[in-house]
């Protein structure tokens, strides 16, 4: 499971105990693949389950491969005009250049001890995290229930999730 840890803390120093939020639900929606978009809604809905809190992700059109078995290990960053890139647009949208932005914050991510998407999931599903693929942007893709990973508790409509999400905090990654 994720923490956030305090950079200044000694790396011995003991997490602190969090406590629970009852009633307090929170519906995340991602709909983009890369790396970059699908974290902010791994670590806070891990955040939000280590503080108690009930906790959903919706995953839509391209955050489905987040999702999907044969893509989740293989996600981008698209570093073409996104104007927090470290590198001008015209490098940024060479070839090749996704996978090298994923490779640098894939290693990043391991230095602070923060899992592969595949493992996020896997642990947000053990926490108590229930993980839905849109319907809709299912069919779209062409992508069918057996391609889904096994933590994925199933396929919802829009009006399936406004239903599941009813008094919850809905964000969008």
């Amino acid at each position: 499971m994720y923490l956030a840890k305090n950079p200044t803390a000694p790396t011995s120093a003991p997490l602190p105990k969090l406590t629970e939020a009852p009633g307090r639900r929170v519906a995340l929606i991602v709909s983009k693949g890369g790396l970059d978009e699908v974290y902010p809604a791994l670590i806070l809905a891990s955040g939000a389950r280590q503080a108690g809190i009930e906790a959903m992700i919706f995953f839509t059109f391209w955050g489905l491969d987040a999702i999907t078995e044969k893509k989740v290990d293989h996600l981008g960053v698209n570093m073409a005009g996104n104007p927090a890139a470290p590198m001008p647009t015209v490098m940024a949208g060479l070839p090749g250049m996704a996978k090298v932005a994923a490779s640098m914050m894939g290693k990043k991510l391991h230095s602070l001890d923060i899992p592969g998407p595949r493992e996020m999931l896997q642990e947000l599903d053990a926490m108590g995290c229930e993980l839905w693929a849109c319907e809709l942007a299912m069919k779209f893709m062409d992508i069918e229930a057996k391609d889904l990973m096994a933590e994925v508790k199933g396929v919802l409509t829009v009006g399936d999730f406004y239903d599941r999400t009813a008094g919850a905090q809905v964000i969008f990654t």
